[in-house]
């Protein structure tokens, strides 16, 4: 069929794979910073291209038929009627819109009345957070927009000339916090309680369709979020979950419906292939890790697993609630974390290390079955993440998450997953696959895990886990 390629647009840099369209086997890849020093929370989308052109250098895309776009999620980029940029992208988790997210639950009347609008409750990352603090600290800057862009959104559209149609696509809308994934469709009004008026926004655009053709006639298609490119990079589908191991923790899995959840603990995405990611976040994952480790003296996360391995399951008694930045799931954003069953036997370095692998993970497991809990199905747990090849994260995931786990090898996934997108447009383009089905790449390699025995062991870790939190924080999950 021929050969495309796929550009992740991080917040850090662009990462460009460019893959046979049949097989999806990478053929060549490419990589260049951005031109920004840290993490700001203003960028000059120009810093993209800049970017994107530094990492296509060389002849990269040469041959290539197809481009699919995958770009860092909760950017907004102000346009003005002339298309130009108002203001910098606004990008990131935004603290400074914390305020702007309460403010935005308290004028929708509540959380539950925003996750039935849009399946989500507004938080400070989000672009509709970012819109109120826009409209509140730049009341200037809001009033000459009148376009509203994603990252995505808007490098799709400079790759296409700037044309008048605006395109982007469902997974990209979904985590706007003002697009609905239930009913499919935008909810301006929620744009104008943020904004103080509505503004243009893209057109949403199919999984396969295309957003349109270069004048060289280079097919470029919808684009998506890092998140669901991630997804199809990895090719998961129904029954499968995946557990991310960052600073902190996010667990999503396919379903075939938008979930909308009045505890405002999910956040009900969808995905590039047409069906739903329902996503539980923990704001405790890695977090607990290094904070251990710098508690005990240890130079880096690979000592303290290997010192949580001279423990055994259970840690002995000892417990650790890892709700040390507060915690999101449960809702608990003032508290702290919590140390239980200190005996004097238990009072080892060994046994405080293996406590925190498993409240990580039990922590994590409890989001899983906020899922669970809302008939979603999991069979099998792709965990992602550096963490994720450590021997005292591997030890206890499968017993603890009670399912197969699976560690694929590190890859550019989300760049992977935007050139599949443009291999599904260009078949469909060429008349050569279904519109209603991706094309057929061979998935990731990688480490499976099998819960085996250990799983009564690790259903008893959990019950210990669930007691502590019960006692300590009860009815947290209202039960």
């Amino acid at each position: 069929m021929g050969i495309v390629a796929g550009l992740d647009s991080s917040p850090d840099f662009t990462r460009i794979v460019v893959c046979d369209a049949d097989t999806g086997a990478v053929l060549r890849q490419g990589y260049a910073p951005h031109p920004v020093e840290g993490r700001p929370s203003d960028v000059d989308p120009q810093a993209w291209l800049l970017s994107l052109g530094e990492a296509a250098g060389g002849g990269l895309l040469e041959g290539v038929q197809a481009i699919g776009v995958s770009a860092q999620q909760n950017a907004v980029i102000p346009l003005d009627a002339q298309g130009n940029t108002v203001r910098p992208a606004l990008v990131g988790g935004d603290k400074r819109a914390q305020v702007a997210a309460a403010d935005l639950v308290d004028a929708l009347g509540g959380r539950e009345a925003w996750a039935q609008a849009v399946g989500c409750v507004p938080q400070a990352a989000q672009p509709v957070t970012k819109l109120r603090w826009l409209a509140k600290n730049e009341p200037e800057n809001a009033r000459r927009t009148a376009v509203l862009l994603q990252a995505h959104d808007w490098l799709v559209w400079q790759l296409l000339g700037r044309p008048v149609r605006r395109t982007t696509d469902r997974g990209g809308a979904s985590g706007t916090g003002y697009w609905s994934a239930a009913t499919g469709g935008y909810r301006p009004d929620l744009v104008e309680l943020a904004l103080g008026h509505q503004a243009m926004l893209p057109e949403v655009i199919g999984p396969s369709d295309a957003a349109g053709t270069t004048p060289e006639g280079l097919l470029i298609s919808a684009g998506t979020g890092e998140t669901m490119a991630a997804a199809f990079g990895l090719g998961i589908g129904l029954g499968d979950a995946v557990v991310s191991l960052g600073a902190s923790g996010s667990v999503m899995a396919v379903h075939p419906e938008a979930l909308a959840d009045q505890s405002g603990m999910i956040t009900s995405l969808a995905d590039a292939t047409g069906m739903h990611l329902p996503v539980v976040t923990t704001l405790n994952a890695v977090r607990t890790l290094r904070g251990t480790a710098e508690l005990l003296g240890l130079p880096d996360l690979e000592s303290l697993s290997e010192l949580a391995t001279k423990s055994t399951p259970g840690a002995h008694g000892l417990v650790l609630l890892p709700y040390l930045e507060g915690e999101r799931t449960p809702n608990l954003p003032h508290t702290a974390g919590t140390i239980a069953g200190l005996r004097r036997e238990s009072m080892k370095p060994e046994h405080l290390a293996r406590a925190a692998f498993e409240g990580m993970l039990c922590g994590l497991a409890d989001a899983l079955d906020v899922l669970r809990g809302r008939g979603v199905e999991v069979r099998r747990v792709f965990l992602l993440g550096p963490a994720a090849e450590l021997p005292g994260v591997q030890a206890s995931a499968p017993s603890l998450f009670g399912a197969q786990v699976v560690v694929p090898q590190p890859a550019d996934y989300a760049a992977i997953g935007a050139a599949r997108q443009a291999a599904w447009a260009l078949g469909v383009s060429q008349g050569t696959l279904d519109p209603r089905t991706p094309p057929a790449w061979q998935g990731a390699a990688a480490q499976v895990l099998e819960p085996g025995d250990e799983l009564a062991v690790g259903q008893a870790v959990r019950q210990q886990f669930t007691a502590v939190r019960e006692q300590t924080h009860p009815g947290a999950f209202g039960l």
